[in-house]
């Protein structure tokens, strides 16, 4: 006795782009409105997310902390607890003082932006004739001339200089999260088309 099993499209095995374009467009334009309000508040948004450091920060301690207390006979507990009072302590002097908080985010923003620029140049430089070291070395002249720019205004651009780099972080990932949800509903569209029996 042998038994049929038939399988249908629309059977949900796994995630598909060309079912679940949908949610992505929303989601992505989520995102996009948020970081639309993140570059139009950048000093609300720098502050948020100094105050969200912090509270990471000070809960890491804590289960650093935990874990060298209960870890007592393991050779690096005293590391751990070292870690986790240095994480709470730096935690609480952000959420005590965010603004300060903000400061030292830009400064870190700027090591990051220096340390991007320099390594995608060194790279473009290695990359001899390979197709798309123009796009590398242009990434990474952008970072160096940014870093430049926000050390050049520093410290009066840390008010502004994290809310906008998080806002537009947000802004473009919420415009590629639409870019490839709208692809999926062409390649539905397209599929679509192509199961449509010709007219004689």
């Amino acid at each position: 006795m042998s038994s049929n099993t038939v399988t249908t499209d629309d059977e949900p095995h796994s995630y598909s782009l060309k079912h679940g374009w949908r949610t992505l467009a929303i989601a992505g334009a989520v995102v996009g409105l948020l970081g639309l309000f993140a570059i139009a508040f950048p000093l609300v948004t720098g502050i948020s997310a100094t105050i969200a450091l912090g509270v990471l920060l000070v809960l890491s301690g804590i289960v650093h902390g935990a874990h060298a207390v209960t870890a007592r006979g393991w050779s690096g507990s005293l590391w751990q607890l070292a870690l986790g009072i240095v994480a709470v302590v730096a935690g609480l002097l952000l959420l005590a003082n965010p603004v300060i908080g903000l400061l030292t985010l830009t400064i870190l923003a700027i090591a990051y932006l220096l340390a991007d620029g320099i390594a995608e140049l060194w790279m473009s430089m290695r990359m001899a004739d390979q197709p798309g070291r123009m796009s590398v070395a242009a990434s990474g002249v952008l970072s160096l001339a940014l870093a430049v720019l926000l050390w050049a205004g520093f410290p009066a651009d840390a008010t502004w200089a994290i809310g906008l780099l998080v806002g537009v972080s947000l802004f473009m990932t919420g415009l590629s999260m639409a870019i490839v949800a709208f692809g999926g509903r062409n390649m539905d569209e397209t599929s679509a088309a192509a199961s449509e029996p010709r007219s004689a």
